[in-house]
C-alpha cells in the first residue's frame, strides 16, 4: 500500500531536482520573480505562426518577463493579434535583424517553423542572446547538431519547451519512481499524445500551413506528438538511448493531410525497458497521457493533475490530485527568466535540456526512418558515433 507520507508530499522530486540548480524557492508573496525590484527579463518573439505563442501573449502579467519585440513579416497576422492582445505594432518587425537591432533583447522565444529555429540559434547565439524554442527542437538530426554546436560554443542556453513538463502530475511520478522507488524497476512505460487533427480542433490557418508540412515540420503527427513520449522516456532512462526504434504510420485522411502521416506508433526497446508511443491526430479527444509500469506497481498520470497510483499488483489503486508546480517555476516563461537571469546549470537529461533534446530528434529521426523502410532500426548501427 503507498504510504501516506508518499502520498502527501509536497515537494515531489522533480521539483527538488530544480531546487538543486536554483536553491531553495521562497513563499510566493516573497518570490523574487513577484519582487517589483527585480526587472523583468527582456524577450523577443519570432514568429507568431505557431498558435502555442497565445500561451505567452495572454499570460498573466507576473512579471518575470517583458516582451520588447516580436518578428513577423505576416503584417494582417500580427495586427489581428496586436488586437487581440493589446500589443502596439511598433513591437512589431519584419526581420530577427531589425528587432534585434532596435529592441536588444535579453533572450528570444521562437514561435516560428520547427525547420526555422535552426536559423533563430544561428542568428541569435552569436549575440550572446538565449534562446527558447518549442517541442521538438529541430526537424532533423543534422539541425539539432548545428544548434547545440553553436549553443556551445557561445555559451548560451538553449531551451525547448513542452506544455507536459510542467504538469503537476508528472512531477509527482517522478517523485514516486525515482525517489520512492515505489512501483521497482521500470519495465514498460506508453504514451497516449494527440487530439481529433490539427484542422478539426480549429488551429489557425497559419499554423497548419506548416504543421502539415513535411519539410517545415518534418512530418506531421509523428513528430508533432511523438516528441512528447521520446522526451520524457529519455527523462525517465536517465539519458539511456534505446537499442531498437519500430515505427509504423498511417495516413487515414489524406483529403485532409496530403503531405503527411496523421497517425504513428513508436516502439523504443531497451535491455529491459519497452516504451510505446501513440501519437496521433486521430484520437476522439485531446490527451497527453503516460502510464509507468514497474515490477511492482504503475503510475498513471491521465492529465496534467488525475493520476492513479498502483504500489503493489495485491492492492487497489489511489486516485489523487497532483498540486501545481510552484509559482516561479510553473511555466516555460518563468523558468526561463530564471535560467537566463541566474545562469542556473541544467542537469543533462532533464526535460528542456539540449542532451535529453538531441536524444529526441535521435528517436524520431529513426522512427521515420523505420516508417520508411518497414524495418526496425538499431540505434548502433543507425547513429554511427564519429
Amino acid at each position: 500500500m503507498l504510504s501516506p507520507s508518499l502520498l502527501l508530499k509536497t515537494i515531489p522530486y522533480f521539483i527538488l531536482m530544480i531546487m538543486t540548480s536554483f536553491g531553495q524557492p521562497h513563499k510566493s508573496a516573497e518570490h523574487p520573480l513577484n519582487n517589483d525590484e527585480t526587472k523583468p527579463l527582456k524577450v523577443g518573439i519570432i514568429g507568431l505562426v505557431h498558435d502555442h505563442v497565445h500561451w505567452v501573449l495572454g499570460r498573466e502579467k507576473i512579471g518575470d518577463i517583458e516582451i520588447v519585440g516580436i518578428v513577423e513579416p505576416n503584417t494582417a497576422l500580427a495586427k489581428k493579434y496586436s488586437k487581440q492582445y493589446g500589443f502596439s505594432m511598433d513591437l512589431v518587425f519584419s526581420s530577427m535583424q531589425e528587432m534585434a537591432k532596435t529592441t536588444k533583447p535579453e533572450a528570444v522565444m521562437a514561435f516560428n517553423t520547427v525547420y526555422g529555429h535552426l536559423e533563430v540559434v544561428e542568428f541569435f547565439a552569436p549575440k550572446g542572446i538565449h534562446i527558447m524554442v518549442e517541442k521538438p527542437m529541430a526537424v532533423n538530426v543534422d539541425h539539432a547538431k548545428k544548434m547545440i554546436d553553436l549553443a556551445k560554443k557561445h555559451q548560451i542556453h538553449l531551451m525547448t519547451n513542452y506544455e507536459t513538463t510542467w504538469y503537476g502530475s508528472h512531477a509527482k511520478a517522478f517523485d514516486i519512481i525515482e525517489e520512492g522507488n515505489t512501483i521497482g524497476d521500470i519495465g514498460k512505460i506508453v504514451f497516449n499524445t494527440g487530439h481529433p487533427g490539427p484542422k478539426e480542433i480549429g488551429c489557425s490557418k497559419e499554423f497548419l500551413a506548416w504543421l502539415t508540412d513535411p519539410v517545415l515540420n518534418g512530418g506531421g503527427a509523428l513528430p508533432d506528438f511523438g516528441c512528447y513520449g521520446a522526451n520524457l522516456s529519455t527523462y525517465l532512462m536517465k539519458g539511456e538511448t534505446p537499442e531498437t526504434v519500430t515505427c509504423v504510420t498511417q495516413q487515414t485522411k489524406p483529403d485532409i493531410y496530403p503531405k503527411v502521416e496523421d497517425d504513428a506508433i513508436i516502439v523504443l526497446t531497451y535491455p529491459k525497458t519497452q516504451v510505446v508511443i501513440q501519437a496521433s491526430w486521430n484520437w476522439t479527444y485531446g490527451r497527453k497521457d503516460m502510464s509507468v509500469y514497474g515490477k511492482n506497481g504503475y503510475v498513471i498520470c491521465t492529465n496534467n493533475e488525475d493520476m492513479k497510483i498502483m504500489a503493489n499488483g495485491k492492492d487497489e489503486p489511489i486516485s489523487i490530485k497532483a498540486d501545481p508546480l510552484p509559482k516561479g517555476i510553473h511555466d516555460p516563461f518563468a523558468y526561463f527568466s530564471k535560467l537566463v537571469r541566474e545562469d542556473v546549470p541544467v542537469k543533462r537529461f532533464d526535460l528542456g535540456s539540449m542532451e535529453n533534446n538531441m536524444i529526441v530528434v535521435q528517436i524520431l529521426e529513426a522512427a521515420k526512418h523505420a516508417s520508411e523502410t518497414g524495418k526496425t532500426v538499431v540505434w548502433d548501427d543507425f547513429f554511427v558515433e564519429e
